[in-house]
C-alpha cells in the first residue's frame, strides 16, 4: 500500500501533508532536517572568526581547518551516506551521522577548540565533517526510496527548502541573535542543543518501515553484505547516466561557491577600483540571494512533477543559470547600482534552484537496488562542488581574470544543459511513455 493509498489513515493533517508534496510517515524527517540545519548553520557562521580570536590559529590556518579539511569530511560522507543506505538502512545511517556530530562536537567544545593545536583541532572538526552529510543526505535517499514517483519532485524540493533554511538562513541568523546575549563560545552550545533535538526527531521519531531495512529487492542474494558499497563505483560504467548526473550536480553549484569566494574581492570597496558596495551590504546580498533560492527550491520541485524533472533542470537549472551567471556580474559592474545587484543576484538564486529535481531524477532512473549507489554519486557531487568551484577561480584568475572565470562558469552551465539530454528516466513526468511507479510499500 502506498503512502498516497493509506491517505484516509492520517485524517485531515496528514492529507493536507501529502497535498503539499510530502510522504505522511516521513514528514516529521523534515522537520528533523531543517532542526539539524539550523543547529549546524549556527556554528559554522561563527567559527572560523572565533578560531583566529580566541583559539590562537591563524587565519590562515582557520581556513585550512574550516575549509579544506571540513569539506574533505563532507565529500567522504556524501558518498557514504549513500551506499550505507543501501546496506543499513537510511535512518541507521541517520543515526550514525547525528551520533558523530554530537560526540565529537562535545570533544571539540571542551577540549579542542581552546587547545591552539592545530593538528587537534584538525582530526576532531574533521570528523566531525563526516555528521551533516550523513543525517540529510540519508534522509535524502529515504525520501526519494519510498515516495511515490509522482511526488518525488516535490519531496526533493521539501527536502532542499529545509536543507538550505537551516543551512546557512537561519543558522545565521540565530547565530547573529545569539552572540550579543550568550557570547561566541555559548552560541557553539547553543549549536549542540538544536542539533541533538533534530537528530532526536530523525533518528528515533520518524515512523517508517522501510527506514531500518536495506534498500534492495529480490535480485540481491545479500542485501546487508558490505561488497555492495562497490555498487557506489560501478555504477558508473554499469550505467553511465549516473556518472552524467554526477557531474551536472557538481556544476549545479560550483559557481555558487565560486562567486562567493572572489566576488567579495571585487564588489566591495577598498577590495578593488570597481568596488560599489560595503561589507555590510555584500552580506545583504548573500543572504537575499540565498533567501530566493530557498522559496524556489521549494516551487521547482513542486513544478518538476508537472513540467518534467530532465526539462526543468536542463532550462531553468542550466541555461537559466547559463545566462544569469554573467548577467548578474558583468550588469553589476557595469551599473555600479547595489538595487541591480540584489535583483540579478536574487535571478541567479531562483534559477539556481531549477536543478532541484535532479534529486529526483538520478534515483529514479535505476533499478531499486541502485537507488542508493545513484544518490551517493549525487550526494557526492554536491560535496564536490564547494572544492571544484573555488577551484577553477583559483586556477583561471591569474591569466583571465574573474570575469573570464565567471565566463568559464556559464559555459560550464551550457555543458551541462548537454549533457541532461543523456539523463532521462522513464518514470520522469516529462518524457513520453506511461510512467513506472516503482515505489515500495510505505508504512506508518
Amino acid at each position: 500500500m502506498s503512502s498516497q493509498q493509506a491517505q484516509p489513515e492520517y485524517g485531515a493533517f496528514g492529507r493536507r501533508v501529502e497535498r503539499l508534496g510530502m510522504p505522511r510517515p516521513i514528514f516529521w524527517g523534515f522537520v528533523a532536517v531543517f532542526i539539524f540545519m539550523i543547529g549546524d548553520g549556527v556554528e559554522i557562521s561563527r567559527l572560523p572568526g572565533y578560531l583566529t580570536t580566541e583559539g590562537g590559529l591563524a587565519g590562515g590556518q582557520a581556513t585550512l581547518i574550516t575549509g579544506t579539511i571540513y569539506g574533505v569530511g563532507v565529500l567522504i560522507a556524501s558518498w557514504f551516506s549513500g551506499t550505507l543506505s543501501a546496506i543499513w538502512g537510511p535512518q541507521r545511517v541517520m543515526q550514525l551521522g547525528a551520533a558523530i556530530w554530537i560526540v565529537f562536537e562535545i570533544i571539540f567544545l571542551v577540549f579542542a577548540i581552546n587547545s591552539g593545536s592545530l593538528f587537534f583541532v584538525a582530526l576532531i572538526y574533521g570528523i566531525r565533517g563526516l555528521a551533516y552529510p550523513l543525517f540529510a543526505f540519508g534522509f535524502l535517499v529515504w525520501a526519494q526510496t519510498v515516495t511515490p514517483v509522482h511526488m518525488r519532485g516535490s519531496a526533493a524540493g521539501w527536502f532542499w527548502f529545509a536543507f538550505t533554511g537551516g543551512l546557512p538562513t537561519l543558522g545565521a541568523v540565530v547565530a547573529a541573535i545569539s552572540v550579543p546575549l550568550m557570547g561566541v563560545y555559548n552560541t557553539f552550545w547553543l549549536s549542540l542543543v538544536i542539533v541533538a533535538i533534530g537528530s532526536v526527531i530523525g533518528a528515533f521519531f520518524v515512523r517508517e518501515a522501510q527506514g531500518l531495512q536495506p534498500i534492495a529487492d529480490e535480485r540481491v542474494e545479500d542485501p546487508r553484505s558490505y561488497k555492495r558499497l562497490l555498487e557506489g563505483i560501478d555504477i558508473l560504467w554499469r550505467d553511465p547516466r549516473t556518472a552524467l548526473g554526477g557531474v551536472v550536480r557538481i556544476v549545479n553549484t560550483s559557481p555558487q561557491y565560486g562567486f562567493f569566494y572572489f566576488m567579495p574581492f571585487v564588489f566591495v570597496q577598498g577590495t578593488s577600483e570597481a568596488g560599489f558596495m560595503s561589507g555590510g551590504q555584500y552580506s545583504v546580498l548573500v543572504s537575499l540571494v540565498y533567501a530566493a533560492n530557498i522559496g524556489a527550491n521549494l516551487f521547482f520541485g513542486i513544478f518538476g512533477d508537472c513540467f518534467g524533472w530532465r526539462r526543468t533542470v536542463t532550462w531553468f537549472g542550466c541555461v537559466g543559470c547559463a545566462i544569469t551567471v554573467p548577467l548578474w556580474y558583468f550588469g553589476s559592474l557595469l551599473s555600479g547600482s547595489y538595487a541591480v545587484s540584489v535583483v540579478l543576484g536574487m535571478l541567479y538564486g531562483v534559477l539556481l534552484a531549477g536543478f532541484v529535481p535532479l534529486s529526483a531524477l538520478m534515483p529514479s532512473m535505476v533499478e531499486r537496488h541502485d537507488k542508493g549507489a545513484a544518490l551517493a554519486i549525487l550526494n557526492t557531487g554536491a560535496g564536490g562542488a564547494a572544492f571544484v568551484g573555488t577551484f577553477v577561480a583559483t586556477l583561471l584568475n591569474p591569466f583571465i581574470g574573474y570575469g573570464g572565470v565567471v565566463i568559464t562558469y556559464s559555459a560550464l552551465y551550457l555543458v551541462s544543459a548537454v549533457l541532461t539530454s543523456f539523463i532521462v528516466s522513464p518514470a520522469d513526468p516529462g518524457e513520453e511513455g506511461e510512467i513506472e511507479e516503482d515505489t515500495v510499500a510505505t508504512t506508518a
